[in-house]
């Protein structure tokens, strides 16, 4: 994190009505409120959230708003209600308008009514990307029953303990899950969201649903239904993290104050929407009204051609999609890269600055960096400049956001100091499902991460990212991951799990040697160890328990 991201100014929180109680407030206060307020004017201006409609459909989006509240299902009702005609969702099975969209969901949200899904129940989706998710979210919303998005990666036993712990009561899923879910959706109410075969007569669709209950709709929940998304479980199991809804507009402000997406724009979601980087970005699009491109499966040279053959502005994806992108022949990503693109947003794992610079040099400076957590949501995003001018950095936090690097005793450390994140903002999580907590202070939460991930080795600070980001840059190496492990003589030491570049020939001796050339001494990995490939979850982080942290070979320390 840069220095002026983990000390630098603290910025005004916005209270809804602001305006109404500023005469309450001292004059430095009220001065400092209006203009929070006029920058939040300024930032949905420039992303036309703020601009001139029909009246008669604007005060249809007015009346969608008062209805829904701030939920998922407002989003998409408010954007029908404007746009009625207008595309919302483009999957595999063609364009879904937002129209079309409203008026589905509130069938099927009757339908699962019928069926007793209601206010509080909880019920569980494993869907990839398309109309299915976004659709069964809306419903859902609209009956303010509580979503919990389970990760397509889960193995079966993984599904049926996740079910059991978070007492899913019903379960929404592809058909090509069926079988995995054999134990997990065992008396338990299913329905399925997509099917590449017509399912049996008796099997519950949202098709189905959608067809039967074609016209009708629900009446409003009188509570808000809740978002449960699951830690990324890549040093245990997974965590239900429980997140009402935004209950106003300021993170959406939040984002679009460093993230340039603009309202009625085409964005292709290559993220997984079940995971909160995917899902944010989801709502955002129903905020922005924004036309969301869908594919079940990243493939990097059909994301290229969807973003070219739909002119998308935007492209919300992981590190490693980036570097996938990278990985095709030369003459596919000249002939498919798309030239509406204009900002490429990601998160979910650590992005290395390498991969960064070398994407931009190629399709332009569109990369836009967030660091955040699953708990804390964002801490911090950098813009194309910021990762020019510092790459690896994590930029700064957005407006409406603290962050503070803390010592192990809570109290706050200097810039440059190492320390840990605490991160305060409008969309931190309430708690795990299971009662647990993460480390609070006062209004901040942990995010479970230092300011640089840093181990000591001999007694030195060393930096497992600074040398990723270096090996990553070498012309033989695929992909890497850089650890500490434990030592018996310098309490840790550095170990590389390499995979190398399809017919590169490099040992273990050069990894060192290059790593040597570069950086101090104390910073070559004793440990190197080739892998075909590295073990990562759905969003690209690479699963450290699952490495093979004994299978390398340790060489003395080099001088």
């Amino acid at each position: 994190m840069s220095d002026e991201g983990a000390d630098g100014p603290r910025h005004e929180r916005t209270l809804p009505g602001a305006g109404a109680i500023s005469w309450l407030l001292r004059p430095d206060q009220r001065v400092r409120a209006v203009a929070g307020q006029l920058d939040a004017v300024r930032v949905l201006t420039e992303a036309g959230v703020l601009r001139p409609s029909r009246p008669d459909r604007l005060v249809a989006a007015l009346l969608s708003l008062v209805r829904w509240g701030f939920t998922p299902a407002a989003g998409y009702a408010t954007s029908a209600a404007r746009y009625p005609d207008e595309p919302a969702i483009i999957d595999e099975n063609g364009t879904l308008t937002f129209g079309e969209l409203d008026r589905r969901t509130g069938a099927i949200a009757r339908g699962l009514q019928e069926a007793g899904v209601g206010e509080g129940d909880r019920v569980a989706l494993l869907c990839r990307n398309h109309r299915g998710f976004v659709e069964a979210l809306v419903a859902l919303s609209k009956l303010g029953a509580d979503s919990l998005l389970l990760n397509t990666s889960f193995a079966g036993p993984q599904l049926a303990g996740v079910m059991r712990t978070e007492r899913a009561r019903v379960i929404i899923h592809d058909e090509e899950f069926t079988a995995l879910l054999r134990e997990g959706a065992r008396r338990r109410k299913r329905f399925i969201a997509w099917h590449d075969s017509e399912p049996p007569k008796s099997t519950p669709t949202l098709d189905r649903l959608a067809e039967r209950h074609q016209g009708e709709t629900v009446a409003p929940p009188s509570r808000t239904g809740r978002i449960v998304i699951l830690t990324s479980g890549t040093t245990g199991a997974p965590k239900g993290a429980s997140r009402g809804g935004p209950g106003g507009i300021d993170p959406a402000i939040a984002f679009l104050s460093r993230i340039p997406l603009r309202a009625r724009q085409t964005t292709l979601v290559a993220a997984p929407l079940f995971h909160a980087w995917g899902f944010a970005n989801l709502l955002l699009a129903s905020l922005l009204s924004t036309t969301v491109v869908l594919q079940r499966r990243f493939d990097p040279a059909a994301t290229l051609a969807a973003l070219s053959q739909h002119r998308a502005n935007a492209l919300v994806a992981v590190p490693v999609m980036l570097q996938r992108i990278l990985d095709l022949p030369d003459h596919v990503r000249t002939s498919r890269r798309p030239a509406s693109l204009r900002v490429v947003a990601v998160s979910g794992s650590a992005l290395p600055g390498p991969l960064a610079i070398r994407f931009m040099d190629e399709f332009g400076d569109v990369v836009y960096n967030l660091y955040g957590s699953t708990e804390v949501a964002w801490a911090a995003i950098a813009t194309p400049a910021d990762t020019r001018q510092a790459p690896g950095t994590a930029g700064r936090p957005p407006r409406g956001t603290a962050v503070r690097i803390v010592d192990a005793h809570g109290d706050e450390l200097p810039t440059g100091r190492t320390g840990r994140i605490f991160v305060g903002n409008d969309m931190v999580f309430e708690g795990y499902t299971s009662g647990a907590d993460k480390e609070r202070i006062g209004t901040l939460v942990s995010s479970g991460d230092v300011g640089r991930f840093m181990i000591v080795s001999g007694g030195e600070n060393v930096f497992p990212a600074e040398v990723e980001e270096l090996l990553t840059g070498h012309p033989a190496v695929a992909d890497v991951a850089v650890v500490g492990v434990a030592d018996e003589e310098f309490g840790q030491r550095l170990a590389a799990f390499v995979v190398r570049r399809g017919g590169a020939a490099i040992d273990a001796a050069g990894v060192r040697t290059y790593v040597r050339d570069h950086l101090a001494r104390y910073k070559v990995p004793r440990d190197v160890t080739f892998l075909d490939a590295l073990p990562r979850n759905a969003t690209g982080k690479v699963l450290k328990r699952e490495l093979p942290v004994n299978a390398g070979a340790a060489a003395p320390p080099t001088a």
